[in-house]
Order: C-alpha cells, then sequence, then structure tokens
C-alpha cells in the first residue's frame, strides 16, 4: 500500500507543479500579449509586408519580454516567500525534499525556456541572486546547469565555463544530501566541470574542463584540478618529488 500512497503523492504534486508552471507562464506572456495586440491594432492600415513585418518583430520581441518578466516573476516569488534550501540529510519524502522539489521546478521553467539566452549577461547574475545565491562582483555565467542557487556563494571575477555543473544537492541511499557550494575569488570552473555538493574552491583555483571534483572536496587557493574524479596536480607533483608515482587511474599528464 505504501507505494500505491507514493505514487498518488507524487501525481498529486506533480500536477501542483504543472498549475504552478502555466500560472506563472501565463503572468510572464501578459506584456508580450498586450504588446502584440497593439500592434495587430495600429498596423491595421499597414501594406501586408510591413504588418507581416512588425507583427513578426512583436512575436520575437514578446518572447524576450516573456523571459525577463519570467525571470522577475520566479525570483520575486521566491525572495517574497524566503524559499532557501537548508544544509542537510532528509528523506526523499520531506518538508525539505519536497521544497527542494518546488525552488528546482521554479528554475527549471526557465531552464528549459530562456536561460540561453541571458547566459554571460547581468541578466544571468540577477537570475541567481534572486534566487538566492551569494556572489560577488563580475561573477561569468556560461553554463545553464547551476542548480540550487540558495546554497551556492561565488567570489569576484570567477567564471563558470560552459556547460559546467554546480550541484548543491545529491541522492544516496535513499536521502537527498543538501551542502553549500563555495567558490573563491578569481576560480576558473573549465568547460563540462563537475562540482558536487560541499566542495569549497579557494582564491585562483582552476577546475580543469571535464574534471568531477567529488563532494566535500576542498581545493586550496591558486591549486589546479583535474581528472574523474578530480586530483591535485600540486598534491600529484609532491608525490612525484618524494618517489610515490602517481594514483591508480591517475593519468600522468593533464
Amino acid at each position: 500500500m505504501n507505494w500505491i500512497l507514493i505514487t498518488i503523492s507524487q501525481l498529486l504534486f506533480t500536477i501542483f507543479l504543472y498549475l504552478m508552471g502555466s500560472v506563472f507562464f501565463g503572468a510572464a506572456m501578459v506584456p508580450g500579449l498586450a504588446l502584440l495586440t497593439k500592434v495587430w491594432q495600429t498596423s491595421s492600415d499597414f501594406v501586408p509586408l510591413a504588418r507581416f513585418f512588425a507583427i513578426g518583430f512583436t512575436l520575437a520581441a514578446g518572447y524576450f519580454l516573456f523571459g525577463l518578466t519570467l525571470v522577475l516573476l520566479v525570483g520575486l516569488f521566491r525572495t517574497i516567500l524566503g524559499l532557501r534550501l537548508k544544509e542537510g540529510t532528509y528523506p526523499m519524502f520531506s518538508g525539505e525534499a519536497l521544497k527542494w522539489a518546488f525552488i528546482s521546478s521554479l528554475y527549471l521553467m526557465i531552464n528549459y525556456t530562456f536561460i540561453d539566452f541571458i547566459l554571460l549577461t547581468p541578466f544571468a547574475n540577477l537570475l541567481f541572486r534572486l534566487l538566492g545565491a551569494k556572489l560577488g562582483k563580475n561573477v561569468q555565467f556560461n553554463s545553464k546547469y547551476v542548480f540550487d542557487a540558495s546554497l551556492l556563494e561565488i567570489g569576484d571575477n570567477s567564471v563558470i565555463g560552459g556547460g559546467a555543473i554546480i550541484n548543491g544537492h545529491i541522492v544516496e541511499r535513499g536521502k537527498l544530501i543538501l551542502r553549500k557550494v563555495k567558490i573563491g575569488n578569481n576560480v576558473l570552473i573549465g568547460s563540462h566541470a563537475t562540482i558536487m555538493p560541499g566542495c569549497e574552491i579557494g582564491d585562483k583555483a582552476i577546475i580543469a574542463a571535464s574534471s568531477v571534483l567529488l563532494k566535500d572536496t576542498k581545493v586550496e587557493p591558486r591549486d589546479v584540478w583535474f581528472g574523474l574524479p578530480a586530483e591535485s596536480l600540486r598534491e600529484k607533483k609532491r608525490r612525484e618529488i618524494r618517489g610515490e608515482g602517481t594514483q591508480e587511474g591517475t593519468p600522468d599528464k593533464i
């Protein structure tokens, strides 16, 4: 019987998320629809080609209005309700896990519809700040796979490379684990690198492209980490100096 209750609960929660998505999407479409209606009415006397262009331009502009409005609506909704994730380990069917799923769904609405158009712009920083991230100056986001923003801290002048994944959550043995990710100043997260929950990356460190930084890893300032799983280049060189060689499975070169 438990699995039936779980299935029903998941179904009801999914329907609730669909309804919430409809509300947010519908509200975000209002400015674009209002603009389209105005252009439709005022362009009635245009020659056909001019009217087609006016309507096409308005539809395109309406999409960008939709996206930016959605960013503001989602961010203000989260801010007003004070929705923040708390570090800890929780059962998958718990209040904190449901809150995590709800907050994640808010972000995914933007992730799947508009975020590609705001990467590497100030709008991306605005989005993640509204979602609860603590960001320094001149942070550059070139990835839409930055999750659990309220568990994220990034210092000044750091760069999140294209396709990099930053997660503040992981599921292990039926438990949801939430941990902060802290990234210092002038850090480079390489393209398609993965940063797991609980990682702390010191100032001016580099995480090489496609590397996987396992959960709770501490990276010293100015160090370079590479590989799968990632290891410290500084520690690798120290082992070589001591004559210990490389760890099993670790590449000799970057």
